[in-house]
This record gives structure tokens, C-alpha cells and sequence, in this order.
């Protein structure tokens, strides 16, 4: 579904030097895979997924989406940002309505959706409250609702459980996979958590430190579904140690 050839991202530096956060990115996707990106902080992650969505242009090399070239934001794509930034002033219902009127989807095929996916996410009874009466984990469910609103082909998390304590990331992780194995959609979520990654990819694909390259791109071969228990198993230890060795070598290189 999403193919990655060469590709770099370069910003304007103060004085005459660029900042370079992405370089040399080569990495297919294959539609129906959840693919988890990990890396260290200021290593282009979120970046990456800028550009995958179409909201900023890569510097160099070529990214494709079905086959087409990305030149802008697409309707098949959904994105959820590290907070939900679901709009004050509507409600649960509208912020996810919302989509589908930018969109110009009919009204009476995006509320039956909307309605869909309350039930889907767990917000039913909830769909009337504005953002400032949910708790984090219900915002971010909602954002989540939104992102699939006008039923994208792809759906990108940045980071979407960063701002939740311990256990409910925990919850909605599993949440995250119940949606994921429910829906088909192709996801590459960004996350700093190693357990994250393991514990939701079907492969984990890991970082350098800026400017961003791959290195390295594992394949995580453990059932599903996949629970919190497996995470005590020996499997689970092999893959993380393999994610952390990847991440600690190109720290010290």
C-alpha cells in the first residue's frame, strides 16, 4: 500500500546550514499490516508521518500510496495526533461528523457512520458531551472515531497513548488492535514504547538518531490476539531485546 523509495526531508537551519531529519528512508508497507515505528526523540518519527499523510512534501526521493504519487493531503488517509485536538465547541458526535463535512459526504450515509462508530469505540451514551467532560482515554477515542470517520484506506497514529498513565495506554492499546483486526485498515503508528511496538506490530521498524534512517526492520512473528500477559513471555523478551539492541547500537555508533 505504501511505498517509501530514497526518501529525505531537510528544513531551513537559522543560518545557512539545513536541519536534516529524514535521510535515505526506504520502507514498504503491505495493506492490512500494522506497522509500528520506533526511534529516539528528534529522530524525524513524527516527521515521517507528516509526510506520509501528505501534510508536508519530503525534500527527496518519491512516495507512492496505491500505486499514486503523494502530493498533498488524500481522503483515504486518516491521521490521530498525539492529543485527540478534537474541537471544543462541538460534541462527541460532531467532531467526528466532522470529517465527512469537509469532505462534502452525505449527511444521512456520515451520520449512520458516526453512529457506527460510537457504538464501535465504546462512546455510546457519551456522543452529546463536549471533549472537556471525557477523560483522556475517550478523547483519544473519539479522535480515533474522527480518523476513521470517512473510512480511509490508512489510518497513521503519532503517538496517540503519549499523554494516558500506565495502565490506561495499556487499555487502549489492546483497543487500538480490537479496531485494527475489526476494520482491515492498514496503520503505522509511532510510538517511544518498546512494548507498544511488539505488543501491537506486525513488524517494528526502528530509527537512527537525526537525521532518521532505517535501522533496522523486524518482523514480529507472535499470535494474535496478542494480551498483556504475553508480554511477561519469552517470545515477547526476544523481540523487545532485538527493538532495544537496534535502538542502543546506533545510539553508540
Amino acid at each position: 500500500m505504501v511505498q517509501i523509495q530514497r526518501l529525505s526531508k531537510a528544513y531551513p537551519g537559522r543560518r545557512a546550514s539545513p536541519i536534516t531529519a529524514l535521510r535515505g528512508i526506504t520502507l514498504s508497507i503491505e495493506a492490512g499490516t500494522l506497522v509500528a515505528v520506533v526511534g529516539p526523540s528528534g529522530c524525524g518519527k513524527s516527521t515521517l508521518l507528516r509526510i506520509i499523510a501528505g501534510l508536508e512534501p519530503p525534500t527527496e526521493g518519491g512516495l507512492w500510496l496505491n500505486g499514486e504519487d503523494v502530493d498533498g493531503t488524500r481522503s483515504d488517509v486518516g491521521l490521530v495526533f498525539q492529543r485527540p485536538t478534537l474541537l471544543p465547541w462541538r460534541t462527541v458526535r460532531q467532531n467526528i461528523l466532522l470529517p465527512a463535512e469537509i469532505l462534502g459526504i452525505d449527511r444521512a450515509l456520515a451520520g449512520r457512520r458516526a453512529d457506527h462508530l460510537i457504538e464501535f469505540v465504546g462512546l455510546n451514551g457519551f456522543e452529546h458531551l463536549y471533549p472537556a467532560q471525557l477523560s483522556g482515554g475517550m478523547q483519544q477515542r473519539a479522535g480515533i472515531a474522527r480518523a476513521l470517520a470517512h473510512d480511509p484506506d490508512l489510518l497513521l497514529l503519532d503517538e496517540p497513548f503519549s499523554s494516558l498513565d500506565a495502565l490506561l495506554r495499556e487499555r487502549m492499546a489492546l483497543e487500538l488492535q480490537r479496531i485494527w483486526a475489526s476494520t482491515g485498515k492498514t496503520v503505522v503508528l509511532v510510538t517511544h514504547s518498546i512494548p507498544e511496538a511488539v505488543l501491537l506490530g506486525d513488524r517494528v521498524v526502528v530509527l537512527t538518531p537525526r537525521p532518521g534512517r532505517v535501522a533496522a526492520d523486524i518482523a514480529i512473528d507472535l499470535p494474535r490476539p496478542r494480551t498483556l500477559e504475553m508480554i511477561e513471555t519469552p517470545g515477547f523478551s526476544h523481540y523487545a531485546a532485538l527493538v532495544r539492541r537496534a535502538l542502543v547500537a546506533r545510539d553508540e555508533g
